[in-house]
């Protein structure tokens, strides 16, 4: 059955007041006028004109009402200006507009604010994030963006800080750290305004991180309420988790072994949704911590990690919970954004929650209860054998517990996800839900005799053992794709999907010009049909597009905004496959498009080519390479890419003039000598001969693959 829209929130009188001073949806219209800045309100009307929260409504659903720019003149779109960035990492953030004022956060968390018509700087803030927090980061130094409420802008910082700015100069109002802890913790997503608290939560499922959400107070910073996402020592009691006692209780039932040593995992990092119809803040948590159960003597269904959990918006009571991946091993966070809508499933008017995380399927939820209604794989996926369509509970593969087997397990899908967190749309015109789609899948074996480090990643996989052979690239990219899919959920099926050459494709924006925007790692930002997915329209960006598009309207002209400059966990991590097909230079800038404009961007810079594999001769041993494998595999794939070959934002080590002497890899690594460069010293976990051991594994790797390009001829 094809689904019906209805739309969502009613409006409240205050709301319609300010609607009048609107144009309708059918046109563009001017900045708003209102005095007081951004309030609950006017959030909640969401104003066509203007892109006021991470998703543009509470809804979280990225539709814009504005038709001026259509499927009927979509091809005249040109480039009203650009700007370049001080920053070549990968850029994440939504772009936010308010009375005429573009606010956007970059890398490192910065933040500038431009003239949304003309694009000329108002003001720059940087928080000076120190450089070595990168070796607690995940993936990359970026920021999804920033919240606007009153007359401050809010940004969350890569090392915890929640920072509120004066909207009109760009000056710190106040700065507060708000993780637990500075050694395990970042904070990368966009933070949400919810009745007059910014509620944010922070990363780091893969370090020693305990997940947690909190509201915070606008003007002072000062935590309001607290939900936990994983229980902490059951010896230690819950009376500290007041309301939430009982939930906390209920979940250590969950867990086996000391899970809290480690933390725990289950993060908030990205979605937060709130829905005022219910008053419910709803958001997703990341996977349990380690990723190898064994490790800690992990077992049971580990909640509320991998789920989606509902919390009373004035309180943080815990309301409901789903869980979407119990026993996650696979880093399938539920971390993707949550998407709120009103539709007519098997005949019947549902206010549901539209959720595909990385695990491979789409779920329908029932917002008030969390009733689970329905789930459907859009991907191949063998992690499960099966979800029961009454309980909603999945079915573990008997393969996939690859720390009870002992074997490798290829799983589909990977840990980057079948869906991350590029921003999907969902248009109430077509009733689709657009989901842009990785497939890539992801070998995990569990690490042998492994212990907790003091810095790193402290998910015990061996990274060394499934890392890509130089002879296996080939096959490894041709089974690496993308897509961008258009779904109809309430049908469960698939109505459209655009084949693309690799993953990591940018979030996308749909409008009610019957267009859907999406960038690409391909370094291309293209503009589809909404309704068949017919490619309308391309611009050439000049570096990969993951960011997620938004639009605005001033003086009765709509413009459509995108950040670009590729980077982020795959360009870090999956090494050579990050390359497929991709413009994998970073060239960060924030672009503006309207009707009509002809705008150029400047030649792009040449890409240096002439670096060549010329290692040194190997004269170590098999067991170095082994045990330098493992430790690079470990500490050092999260940055520098599987098997040493990198993805672009950082050095190919295979090629570093470094590798012909162990003083200077030792200064390095131990020593340090990098540090203001993110590449802190390892001498907490490492010792002198593990640092040679390292080098013997990038010498040897880069004799074969040197011997390799000899073999393809180059």
């Amino acid at each position: 059955m094809r689904m019906k829209y209805i739309p969502t929130f009613a409006v409240s009188a205050i709301a319609l007041t300010i609607a009048a001073c609107q144009m309708g949806s059918g046109g563009a219209a001017g900045a708003n006028p209102t005095k007081e800045g951004v309030t609950d309100a006017l959030i909640a009307q969401a104003p066509d004109s203007e892109w006021l929260s991470y998703g543009r409504d509470y809804g979280e659903q990225r539709f814009s009402p504005l038709t001026q720019v259509s499927d009927q003149n979509v091809g005249q779109l040109g480039l009203a200006w650009s700007a370049d960035l001080d920053t070549a990492r990968g850029q994440e953030a939504t772009p936010l507009m308010h009375d005429g004022t573009l606010f956007v956060s970059t890398a490192w968390s910065m933040v500038k604010a431009y003239d949304a018509k003309t694009g000329a700087l108002k003001w720059a803030y940087d928080p000076k994030v120190p450089r070595e927090t990168l070796v607690r980061a995940c993936c990359d130094a970026v920021n999804r963006g920033v919240a606007l409420y009153g007359d401050k802008v809010y940004v969350a910082t890569l090392d915890g800080r929640l920072v509120a700015l004066d909207a009109k100069t760009g000056k710190e109002v106040f700065a507060k750290v708000v993780v637990p802890d500075q050694q395990n913790y970042t904070i990368t997503g966009a933070p949400r305004v919810v009745k007059g608290r910014i509620v944010i939560g922070a990363g780091g499922g893969e370090y020693r991180a305990r997940g947690y959400i909190s509201a915070y107070d606008p003007n002072t910073g000062a935590e309001v309420w607290t939900f936990h996402t994983v229980p902490g020592n059951p010896a230690d009691g819950f009376d500290k988790e007041g309301a939430n006692k009982a939930a906390m209780e209920a979940a250590a039932k969950t867990w086996g072994g000391d899970w809290w040593s480690l933390g725990g995992g289950g993060t908030v990092w990205d979605s937060i949704t709130y829905d005022p119809a219910t008053n419910l803040v709803l958001f997703g948590t990341g996977n349990a911590e380690p990723w190898n159960p064994a490790a800690s003597g992990r077992s049971g269904d580990a909640l509320y990690t991998s789920s989606v959990v509902a919390v009373n918006a004035d309180t943080g009571q815990y309301a409901w919970h789903y869980q979407e991946t119990p026993e996650d091993r696979w880093d399938f966070d539920s971390d993707a954004q949550i998407t709120i809508a009103d539709l007519m499933i098997g005949g019947q008017k549902r206010h549901v929650a539209i959720h595909a995380p990385k695990n491979g399927h789409v779920y329908v939820l029932d917002v008030k209860t969390g009733e689970f209604l329905s789930a459907t794989p859009w991907v191949a996926v063998n992690w499960t054998t099966g979800i029961d369509p009454k309980t909603g509970k999945a079915t573990i593969n008997p393969e996939a517990r690859y720390e009870k087997t002992g074997k490798p397990f290829v799983g589909l899908p990977g840990a980057i996800g079948a869906h991350s967190w590029h921003a999907q749309s969902f248009s109430p015109k077509t009733g689709l839900l657009y989901i842009p789609t990785n497939i890539a899948a992801q070998g995990y074996v569990a690490a042998k005799d492994w212990k907790p480090s003091d810095i790193g990643y402290q998910f015990a996989i061996d990274s060394s053992v499934t890392s890509l052979p130089a002879a296996g690239r080939a096959a490894a990219k041709a089974a690496t794709t993308g897509a961008l899919v258009a779904w109809d959920v309430a049908a469960k099926k698939e109505v459209w999907r655009v084949p693309m050459p690799s993953p990591w494709n940018g979030g996308v924006l749909s409008t009610a010009g019957n267009l859907v925007f999406q960038g690409n790692a391909q370094g291309q930002f293209v503009a589809y049909s909404a309704d068949k997915g017919q490619k309308l329209w391309s611009f050439a960006t000049q570096s990969g597009v993951i960011a997620p598009p938004m639009t605005y309207a001033i003086d009765g002209e709509q413009y459509v905004a995108v950040l670009v400059g590729w980077g982020g966990v795959w360009d870090l991590s999956a090494g050579i496959l990050a390359h497929q097909g991709g413009a994998y230079r970073n060239i960060s800038r924030m672009m503006v498009f309207k009707l009509g404009a002809k705008g150029q961007l400047p030649p792009a810079p040449k890409v240096d080519n002439q670096a060549v594999l010329d290692p040194p001769p190997f004269t170590g041993t098999a067991a170095q390479v082994a045990q330098g494998g493992q430790i690079y595999g470990r500490y050092c794939t999260v940055c520098h890419g599987d098997a040493a070959i990198a993805g672009g934002l950082v050095p190919d080590l295979r090629k570093s003039g470094a590798l012909g002497s162990a003083e200077a890899i030792k200064s390095v690594v131990l020593d340090g000598v990098l540090h203001e460069n993110g590449m802190v010293s390892f001498k907490s976990a490492l010792k002198p001969e593990d640092a040679e051991a390292v080098r013997q594994f990038l010498i040897k790797r880069a004799n074969d693959d040197k011997a390799l390009e000899a073999k393809q001829g180059g």
